[in-house]
């Protein structure tokens, strides 16, 4: 999967991902950090999970923290909250709706 099909993917069918395409034009070029700012927080721990970075993932969980009423105390945690833990393998085919 490339990342901007990670990151706005909004679940799967079988060996199919089911992409938000509106998301997807408008916010594809932004960064990590940017998408945070945005409040688009699912998809901006997809692209700290798809970059590998820890520092990345650090700063996802404390950009959502500063917004949130109920912070969060890791990464893992804000992952079970997304419900989004790594990039899937065998992903064959992406489907844009």
């Amino acid at each position: 999967m490339r990342r901007a099909d990670y990151v706005f993917c909004i679940g799967f069918e079988g060996n199919t991902a089911i992409v938000d395409g509106k998301l997807q034009r408008k916010y594809a070029s932004r960064s990590t950090r940017e998408l945070a700012e945005e409040g688009l927080f699912k998809q901006a721990l997809c692209s700290a999970i798809f970059s590998g970075s820890r520092e990345e993932l650090e700063e996802v969980l404390s950009l959502y923290n500063r917004r949130t009423q109920d912070p969060v105390g890791s990464v893992e945690e804000l992952k079970r909250i997304f419900g989004t833990f790594g990039v899937p393998d065998g992903v064959d085919r992406i489907k844009v709706v």
